[in-house]
């Protein structure tokens, strides 16, 4: 498919017939998750999308929440977002975020980590109770 530049990150995309490959290198901010997310919006359908993210030096809350609508995008047309390398700051994100145990994460010379847990219905609104904050406890000296 190609490849995407800007500044401080470039993009490329492969296509197979059993997934697509998305090398991103460079940091992922307001300023260039654009780019991220022009590519993983026009990678066509296939059953694997994989994410390479092991040249990536920043991962930002906005590029959270890029992957995490990708990963659901690849559910909907019944495919799988893998992300795959992370730097030790991405994966740092990853599960300071909580993405790395909805999204699969694999090391190229291991296997899943952490894999997803099957997906389970939200809890109606209406079902969740209100918890007073603590009140502040004075201690007299």
């Amino acid at each position: 498919m190609g490849e995407q530049l800007s500044d401080r990150f470039r993009v490329q995309v492969s296509v197979g017939d059993e997934g697509v490959d998305v090398r991103a290198v460079g940091e992922i901010d307001i300023a260039t998750v654009g780019v991220l997310r022009s590519a993983l919006w026009a990678a066509p359908s296939r059953p694997v999308l994989r994410v390479d993210l092991s040249g990536v030096r920043l991962l930002s809350a906005v590029g959270v929440r890029a992957l995490a609508a990708a990963h659901l995008r690849a559910r909907a047309q019944g495919g799988e977002l893998v992300l795959v390398d992370p730097a030790p700051v991405v994966a740092r994100v990853l599960r300071v975020t909580g993405l790395h145990r909805v999204v699969p994460v694999v090391h190229s010379s291991g296997p899943v980590v952490n894999p997803p847990a099957p997906a389970q219905p939200a809890a109606p609104v209406s079902a969740m109770r209100h918890v007073p904050a603590a009140q502040p406890v004075l201690v007299a000296a």
